[in-house]
């Protein structure tokens, strides 16, 4: 297989991000720490404590494993017990300023050797926007960006991966969506390999046009104490969900991955407050109204 070709369009990626984020931080840059496993190799990238944002990680990392874990097979049972190798970028963004949102992105692929078959292989990925203080224009051009990047590829594929996005990264327990969504998608071998190959560069690209302008219109806004801790309150949902719902999480601690890696998604500083209520009409209040599925470019086209 193309695993090769794979791995140099990942790593690339992984340098883009990382150069495009620390010249908007501007104070901090990624320290690579390379590291090996049982199951194979990576180098995970983390900025801390920058200018603008608290903590970002950006992950490169290849496994393989004689046994595809649960997480993996759920819903490909034919490949229960098979051999597999995967590898990925993944990252996750938290920014200092509560007026900034948090983000995440990875593109990855798998190719499963089960026994007396041919290999089968597919890529996954896309992208999420988690805001705190939500801008109805930062929202419309990052789905704007989401719908473009789609299009060379299919008018249809932007609607599927964006309700795709919506009822994955959804809180069963909250009833409530992790943010505003973006694009996710799985098991994608619709196309030809190199036409998936394509997509995926595109959705790394597409993540810095959608991301980095938000960063840089919002990061010199100012704020106070009320809204930090409203910021450590909501990503208490991050927690939750990468805890609870995340496929990715799971499979790489059910895989044997390595703990560090799996868990930078983690915010550096959190906090739980039991029964928390936002003022009625308040800023933190208004958020409730951007947790739930909505056709964001609809919406403000008709505006």
């Amino acid at each position: 297989m193309h695993t090769q070709q794979v791995i140099s369009v990942l790593k690339q990626l992984q340098n883009n991000i990382c150069q495009a984020l620390a010249q908007q931080d501007g104070a901090a840059d990624f320290v690579p720490e390379s590291w090996q496993s049982r199951l194979g190799i990576g180098e995970t990238r983390v900025l801390k404590n920058g200018a603008v944002f608290e903590q970002a990680g950006v992950n490169f990392s290849h496994v393989k494993g004689d046994k595809m874990p649960v997480s993996a097979t759920a819903h490909r049972p034919e490949l229960a017990g098979a051999a597999f190798e995967a590898m990925g970028v993944s990252l996750v963004i938290h920014p200092k300023n509560p007026y900034v949102p948090t983000s995440h992105a990875n593109v990855r692929f798998f190719i499963a050797y089960p026994e007396n078959a041919e290999p089968v292989w597919w890529f996954g990925g896309g992208f999420d926007l988690t805001p705190f203080y939500p801008f109805d224009e930062d929202i419309a051009h990052w789905h704007g960006v989401a719908r473009n990047l789609c299009e060379p590829f299919g008018a249809e594929v932007y609607p599927e991966y964006k309700k795709w996005c919506d009822e994955y990264f959804y809180l069963k327990h909250r009833g409530e969506t992790r943010g505003v969504g973006g694009l996710f998608f799985d098991d994608l071998n619709r196309w030809d390999f190199d036409t998936c190959l394509n997509f995926i560069k595109a959705v790394g690209e597409g993540y810095l046009e959608a991301y980095v302008p938000i960063v840089a219109k919002r990061k010199h806004t100012g704020y106070g104490e009320r809204e930090r801790d409203f910021q450590l309150y909501r990503r208490g949902r991050y927690v939750e969900f990468n805890l609870v719902w995340d496929r990715g999480t799971l499979f790489g601690l059910q895989s044997g991955g390595r703990t560090e890696s799996i868990l930078m998604s983690m915010p550096p500083l959190v906090r739980f407050e039991y029964q928390y209520q936002p003022e009625a009409g308040s800023a933190e209040a208004r958020l409730n109204d951007y947790l739930k599925p909505r056709d964001w470019l609809a919406e403000f086209a008709e505006r």
